[in-house]
């Protein structure tokens, strides 16, 4: 009895799905038995490390720019698919569960090719257009953000489904270890830059201007992707107090270290704010309608987290310089992040993985 999960791109669809897979192992179903289907990014690396079968296909996004790649891609959708069912029928897949990115419509076409239950997490509060197609014929549809609703009307909301290390996070508990662990004194005011799994280079420019501020007290501890990293640390050589590394596979280790974030607003890092209580500055990016700034609509709305266009990078600056200057202010921000959805995520996709599984 075999599940399928089909996640692709980045770490807000990958990472979800890995806490399910996890959630699903730990309900007494063979890691061997959830066999993962994507392309050749991140997931390609990051869920063979963590010791799940991986079946790769050949599947990219629409190209921005005008391209041939796109009058190729229905073949390449279709092809895809095949792929996919061929192995849902070699390996007994009795379920799928879609995350998102590009792996999402063959998948989809997939499981209703061989009439097996079909089950979608949108981890964005502003749904793309692949989940949006494939929920018309899915058996559930779960959204990490209620803003979702509005383009997948009768899904349910319980958050994005997080790593079960998160579970387990305390802060105060945690603060002193976890400065530790960067080089930075457990009484070092800290501010965290995260530029996500594919990096920013707008925060990182961002970043050089704080660590330049005159007369700083506050140490940086900023995570750049690996595009970025080389070119930050060459930077921060000449800055004391700013750390750089190109990912982190600790994020609750980060986040128990940290006062203030600095991010993007994909939905996995806003999902973490949220579920550590970590204030925030997001710089959505700029592109998709803005769906990183609305994915933020629940942080904001409660009073942790502030919303600002990159192109304002005064206002960024001051606002993070502010915030870090008042711990009271950063203490009630963090107060307000309270009773986030995305800590039981994992375990009610799961449920109903393992309840379709019977059927």
């Amino acid at each position: 009895m075999s599940v399928g999960i089909a996640a692709a791109g980045s770490g807000g669809h990958v990472y979800p799905a890995l806490a399910v897979a996890d959630e699903i192992v730990s309900r007494g179903i063979a890691r061997q038995d959830v066999i993962f289907y994507g392309g050749d990014r991140m997931e390609a690396t990051v869920v063979p490390q963590a010791g799940y079968p991986f079946v790769s296909v050949d599947i990219h996004g629409i190209r921005r720019s005008l391209s041939i790649d796109n009058l190729k891609l229905p073949l390449k959708v279709r092809t895809a698919r095949d792929v996919i069912a061929t192995s849902i029928l070699a390996r007994g897949v009795r379920s799928m569960v879609v995350f998102g990115g590009y792996v999402s419509g063959p998948a989809a076409l997939a499981a209703s090719k061989t009439n097996i239950p079909l089950i979608i997490h949108e981890a964005n509060a502003a749904p793309g257009v692949a989940n949006r197609l494939a929920a018309r014929r899915a058996d559930s549809v779960f959204v990490a953000f209620e803003p979702a609703l509005a383009r997948l009307p009768g899904a349910t909301v319980v958050g994005s489904p997080l790593r079960s290390a998160f579970n387990a996070f305390d802060r105060e508990a945690m603060r002193s270890a976890a400065r530790a662990h960067y080089g930075l004194g457990a009484d070092t005011t800290v501010l965290g830059v995260i530029g996500g799994s594919l990096g920013a280079s707008a925060l990182n420019e961002i970043a050089h201007r704080l660590a330049s501020t005159p007369g700083r007290s506050f140490g940086i501890i900023h995570i750049t992707g690996p595009t970025h990293v080389e070119f930050v640390r060459a930077q921060a050589r000449e800055v004391e107090g700013w750390i750089v590394r190109g990912y982190e596979d600790d994020m609750p280790t980060l986040y128990a270290a940290v006062d203030l974030v600095l991010s993007r607003g994909g939905a996995l890092t806003v999902a973490e704010l949220h579920a550590t209580r970590t204030p925030a500055v997001i710089v959505p990016l700029p592109a998709g309608g803005g769906y990183q700034g609305i994915n933020a609509t629940d942080i904001v709305g409660l009073g942790g987290a502030f919303v600002i266009e990159q192109d304002h990078t005064d206002e960024i600056v001051s606002k993070v310089l502010s915030l870090l200057a008042d711990p009271g202010r950063l203490a009630g921000m963090s107060e307000s992040l309270e009773d986030a959805p995305h800590l039981s995520a994992a375990k009610r996709v799961a449920d109903r993985v393992l309840e379709v599984q019977h059927d």
